[in-house]
């Protein structure tokens, strides 16, 4: 024991030598350590902007927290939005009942839905003035404010005036076939143009026989499934499903519309008309002019009283002032008006016992927009008063560049200064013809050449003549049937002949496109004048401003159009004056002509639209469309056609264009079937995001859906070329020459062309070398040798725009079924 605890105490713990490796600190310099700044912040975030370094600090679970917080009130925010849908701080829920088939009735929709049985109380019958089928429901239970119209499809810009503004839509099926041709026919043009939250209902299913309702409803899924494929069909017969349906009217998800969203808009439900001698109380007034009372629930944003506001269909007008009336459905039963018939009207008329109505704001004339949608024209703009210097420089270098011309012998110098070429002359003469003109021409010569295309060889001939005479005399003295007689009684000559020769003429343009002949009576270099050769034609510069049309100094424009929208929404976002979402108000309209309140007093609805500021003037708007599958006749450029653009409708002549990310886009003299187009056109500027339709008025007043689209922006700098090709034949091929024929028909047009570059439609590049003899005959030099079924061509290019046709009258378009109709009678009558 003693000798361990003496090895016990020999044993020490180990002592490092002197020469044991000591590592230096690490040198973070004169600046200190995140964990010093955090231990000194000890939590606290300054209150400035968070710089790049500091952003990329924030810990995981702080970003984490942050994404969490903003999902949070954004859902939060919507879900207010839509609880404040229909209650007592919001505007009424507005549902329009549109039926889709000629054999069900929207009414008997209403009248289940105003029913006691199905829990709401009527406030208001037709409180919509001019539509008898609207009335007011007021659900206790579920503490909402319903205001209900059936919308006729009959009048297609009163269907979708309403679809604009509506929350919601009601579409009302057949319990066989959902929906007629009609029906579709006006699905499309609501899908197009941007559809609302919507509900099916379908009446007549409880007499379908019991073992029929499966197989009955399966088959109507099928045909829903088309158009509306993750939609509920509600059957409506009894209080119960009325209940089931108003419940999740108010409670459904809702569907924005871009266009609407960002304007604040009401529909009018009370209007009254004064004119301008009586509320003046002289008879200075304008002819037909009066104030406009309109009553309404403001949607959207808010509604400012130095804005314009649009009237759907009839125009531009400003505000006077804006009132705060009482509300004629008031969520609280005990405050609803006397006379639950006409609350709104005897509200309106002025009793006694009524509050006085409260003025909120009125119209400020020196911040008050204007009226004004076109520029101010002034002629001698581009007049100068003195010559700057470089016009200076080149008039000395002009001068000492001196012309050398004959002159009668004694003329002096300043007189021979005003005598002027022949060449000259010429050339100046045809610089004055508008290009208008040269369209006028390209379409006679297309026509020409497809009129002689149609002709066939010999047809001339006289004995062919009279046996096609002796034909069509056999022809007509054999009698047709009767049914054949009411056939043709109903067809226009006219239209089929306009019709077979636009079809004609874009089956050539396909075949042949943008191909033309050259005149024989008038030298190309002349009838050509304007086009230029272009030797890429997506990297060969074009300058915007060149050559602008008269009609360009009436429109407005802006440096940066994206920039401006931008701004403009974001400033309307954060609006807050004016009367708020949710008031009831009456507007004060000034100027406003008697159709109005005669349109109104028809029966139809009446839309109201605050426009943005800048959205009354004119520019060159652009819109991409495609075709619509249910039209296939040839629209041709510069083609009258009826425009639907968001709150707007106009007619107008548009040109069409390719959709490409280039500088330069190339007109199309047709609306293409298969690819998207942009159509421009001189018309109001509206601020995207906002649907178009557009359709073709015929003859017979009936308007065919012709392209549906977007708005796409607003650029008059957008250069559109119309192309031309010029084709010759090669009559002589050498190894990598040939003499050409056909392009030209003398030799001042080759010298004229010969700068530009030639193509084939093989493949080969080449250019004019020189001119062969006086008729036309010319030395091409090519990149390889031509096959000899080869064919030259060159390409040329001008500048076009739209034609000044912008006209705000659209008329009334007529129903499918209406014509239907009056044909089945004619022919009853007549058997």
């Amino acid at each position: 024991m003693v000798k361990m605890a003496a090895n016990v105490e020999k044993q020490q713990g180990h002592r490092s030598g002197s020469y044991k490796q000591k590592n230096k600190g690490h040198k973070h310099g004169k600046h200190r350590t995140k964990g010093e700044l955090e231990r000194e912040n000890k939590g606290r975030v300054s209150v400035t902007a968070l710089t790049k370094k500091q952003r990329k600090e924030i810990k995981k679970m702080d970003r984490r927290h942050k994404a969490n917080q903003l999902r949070r009130n954004k859902k939060d925010m919507v879900l207010t939005e839509k609880r404040r849908l229909g209650s007592r701080d919001g505007p009424p829920h507005l549902v329009a009942v549109v039926s889709l088939h000629a054999g069900v009735d929207a009414g008997a929709i209403t009248k289940l839905l105003r029913g006691e049985g199905a829990g709401g109380v009527v406030q208001q019958e037709q409180c919509i003035t001019g539509v008898s089928d609207s009335f007011g429901l007021i659900l206790p239970r579920f503490k909402q404010r319903f205001i209900f119209l059936t919308q006729s499809t009959a009048d297609m810009h009163s269907l979708l005036d309403v679809a604009k503004i509506a929350d919601s839509l009601v579409f009302v099926l057949d319990s066989t076939e959902a929906w007629d041709s009609y029906g579709d026919h006006c699905l499309s043009c609501l899908f197009a143009q941007g559809l609302p939250s919507y509900a099916l209902v379908c009446q007549g299913v409880s007499d379908i026989p019991v073992k029929k309702r499966v197989e009955s409803r399966r088959t109507l899924s099928k045909i829903m499934e088309v158009r509306f494929p993750d939609a509920r069909l509600f059957s409506l017969d009894s209080d119960q499903d009325a209940t089931l349906l108003l419940r999740h009217l108010g409670s459904q998800r809702r569907r924005k519309l871009g266009f609407r969203s960002r304007r604040s808009h009401l529909l009018a439900q009370h209007v009254t008309f004064t004119p301008n001698s009586l509320a003046e109380g002289t008879g200075n007034g304008p002819t037909g002019m009066g104030t406009l009372c309109v009553s309404g629930y403001v949607r959207g944003h808010p509604l400012r009283v130095d804005r314009l506001v649009h009237i759907s269909g009839h125009g531009d007008f400003q505000l006077s002032q804006i009132d705060a009336p009482s509300d004629p459905l008031p969520l609280n039963l005990a405050m609803r008006p006397t006379k639950a018939g006409k609350g709104d009207v005897e509200m309106q008329a002025g009793h006694e016992n009524e509050a006085p109505v409260r003025v909120l704001m009125k119209a400020d004339p020196s911040c008050r927009e204007s009226l004004q949608a076109e520029a101010e024209v002034d002629p001698m703009d581009g007049e100068q008063t003195w010559p700057t210097e470089s016009e200076l420089l080149e008039a000395e270098e002009a001068r000492k560049n001196k012309r050398v011309m004959k002159v009668p012998k004694g003329t002096s110098a300043y007189q021979a200064t005003w005598i002027v070429d022949e060449d000259e002359e010429e050339n100046g003469d045809l610089d004055e013809e508008s290009s208008d003109d040269d369209d006028m021409m390209d379409d006679a010569m297309e026509r020409d050449e497809h009129e002689n295309n149609s002709q066939e060889p010999g047809s001339c001939c006289a004995s062919d003549v009279d046996e096609e005479e002796e034909e069509e005399e056999e022809v007509c003295s054999t009698e047709r049937g009767g049914a054949d007689q009411r056939y043709d009684e109903h067809m226009d000559e006219a239209a089929e002949e306009e019709g077979l020769k636009r079809y004609r003429e874009a089956r050539s343009h396909e075949v042949f496109p943008d191909e033309v002949d050259t005149p024989l009576e008038t030298p190309a270099r002349v009838r050509f004048q304007r086009y230029r050769g272009l030797k890429s034609f997506r990297s060969s510069p074009w300058d915007p401003m060149e050559n602008l049309p008269l009609d360009y100094s009436r429109i407005f424009q802006f440096q940066s159009f994206e920039r401006t929208r931008h701004r403009i929404l974001a400033e309307a976002a954060a609006e807050e004056e004016g009367a708020m979402d949710g008031w009831y108000v009456t507007l004060h309209i000034n100027d406003v002509p008697l159709s109005v309140m005669e349109s109104v007093q028809s029966g139809k609805p009446l839309v109201l639209v605050s426009l943005l500021p800048h959205e009354q003037k004119m520019s060159v708007m652009h819109v991409l469309v495609r075709r619509h599958p249910s039209n296939t006749e040839p629209i041709k450029s510069k083609e009258e056609l009826v425009f639907h653009c968001g709150f707007r409708r106009f007619r107008a002549c548009p040109t069409f264009s390719q959709h490409t990310a280039a500088d330069k886009h190339k007109m199309e003299r047709f609306l293409q079937q298969d690819a998207p187009t942009v159509v421009s056109v001189y018309a109001p500027i509206t601020f995207p995001p906002a649907g178009v339709l557009l359709f073709k008025q015929r003859n017979d007043g009936i308007q065919d859906l012709v392209a549906t689209g977007n708005l796409l922006s607003c650029d008059p700098q957008r250069v559109v070329l119309k192309r031309i090709v010029l084709s010759g034949h090669p009559f002589k091929i050498n190894r990598r020459s040939a003499v050409v024929r056909y392009m030209f028909f003398n030799r001042d047009d080759i010298m004229w062309f010969k700068p530009v570059e030639l193509r084939t439609k093989w493949g080969r590049r080449g250019h004019i070398k020189e001119a062969l003899g006086t008729h036309g005959h010319m030395k091409c030099v090519f990149d390889n040798q031509l096959p000899s079924q080869d064919t030259v061509m060159m390409n040329l290019y001008k500048r076009v725009y739209p034609r000044w046709t912008y006209d705000p009258y659209v008329p009334l378009p007529l129903p499918w079924f209406k014509k239907e109709v009056t044909v089945n009678m004619d022919d009853i009558d007549m058997e």
